[in-house]
């Protein structure tokens, strides 16, 4: 295409839109130096997305930190709305201005015959939803129904107390914790989330439809973790993507780095404590305690490599081709149709309108709600720079 066009003569009556388009998006390569600012970048960004991550996590796992109800709350719910708006704003709107119909991809040939972004977007979400709902009904025929889960969970609670009053006491405060994991009803520190467990002997083993659950680990806790890990492994994976397409056109980007710099500090920041949030509220069986930590680390350690492979490829990457547009864009559009759904199903629906054991408390369903859309506020405003 750009063989046969000169930008010097130009008519626009017969000019073809697609290489004129081409012509005035596609760019070289605008790496221009401040290499130690980059590198510092990368550690930056490596230290303080971690920690936020991290955070989360610590404040349910950590006693002696004490973290109160309400800074847990902010960190879970200002996390569910980084994540929406992250899907809307730092996604979607990229994959339109790469692939979309009126860019260079979208208007060369066999791209152009239709609108691609809504559709990736499209077959994401309904493969994320297929996803999904396997795993869901794989937990129920494994584990049976939750009504069933409940019940067993109650009739585990009563045998508990008829034999000592400890062990009623750890029962009692795991069922408060198992509510909080779907809801926004806290104790007063969230030091109480996770106490110990319903100890049993080996002999005590929960049977449910022929499956043996480990001791130590109540069924509804099983049912729960497994519910809940396969729907946050696909939000990460989400988030991960976006983060290593960040991370490359940092390590390469032109005059526009010192913006972009602190901006993506933020960005990742927020993105990791909604991350570390949601994976708070999991109950990780002790087996797979090792688990969050791995997956905290994951994140953090996700954009700091991309920085330090778009370092090397500094004079080489040309993040405006042809080719680059193609794949961001349709990773770009992959990732906004995961978060799309994990952040409207998972995180908004059902821990706000489906779920019958939320909080009462119309203070703090306000403070949730405040901090859901301060969170969405915030992170669609750093849109307007990356």
């Amino acid at each position: 295409m750009s063989n046969t066009f000169n930008p010097q003569i130009v008519d626009l009556d017969t000019a073809d839109p697609a290489q004129v388009i081409c012509y005035l998006t596609t760019s070289g390569n605008e790496y221009n130096g401040h290499l130690g600012a980059r590198i510092s970048a990368l550690f930056v960004i490596l230290i303080v997305s971690t920690a936020a991550t991290f955070f989360p996590v610590l404040a349910v796992r950590i006693r002696w930190l004490k973290i109160p109800t309400y800074v847990y709350l902010f960190a879970r719910y200002f996390g569910a709305g980084v994540i929406v708006a992250t899907a809307f704003i730092h996604l979607l709107d990229p994959a339109y201005s790469e692939i979309g119909p009126q860019t260079c991809v979208g208007m060369s040939k066999g791209w152009n015959s239709y609108s691609w972004p809504p559709a990736i977007v499209l077959v994401s979400v309904m493969a994320i939803f297929l996803l999904d709902f396997a795993a869901e009904r794989y937990v129920e025929i494994k584990y049976g129904s939750a009504h069933t889960d409940v019940a067993l969970e109650d009739l585990i609670i009563k045998r508990s107390t008829d034999q000592n009053d400890n062990t009623m006491n750890q029962a009692t405060n795991y069922h408060s914790s198992h509510q909080y994991l779907h809801s926004g009803d806290q104790n007063d520190r969230i030091t109480t989330i996770f106490p110990d467990t319903i100890k049993q002997s080996t002999d005590d083993k929960v049977m449910s439809k022929g499956t043996e659950v480990e001791p130590h680990i109540s069924l509804a806790e099983e049912r729960s973790f497994r519910q809940q890990i396969s729907a946050f492994l696909i939000l990460e994976f989400g988030v991960i993507v976006h983060s290593v397409i960040i991370g490359l056109n940092l390590g390469v980007a032109g005059p526009e780095f010192s913006t972009l710099y602190p901006v993506i500090v933020f960005h990742q920041s927020f993105e990791g404590l909604g991350i570390g949030a949601r994976m708070s509220a999991i109950p990780f069986p002790e087996r797979l305690g090792w688990m969050p930590w791995a997956l905290c680390t994951a994140y953090g350690l996700t954009t700091p490599i991309a920085i330090a492979i778009g370092l090397g490829l500094r004079t080489t990457y040309t993040s405006g081709s042809f080719t680059a547009n193609i794949v961001s864009g349709v990773l770009d559009s992959i990732s906004a149709g995961i978060l799309i759904y994990t952040g409207l199903v998972e995180l908004l629906a059902r821990d706000f309108l489906f779920n019958p054991e939320r909080t009462r408390d119309n203070k703090r369903l306000t403070f949730m709600l405040i901090c859901l859309f301060a969170g969405a506020g915030l992170m669609a405003l750093l849109g307007k720079w990356a």
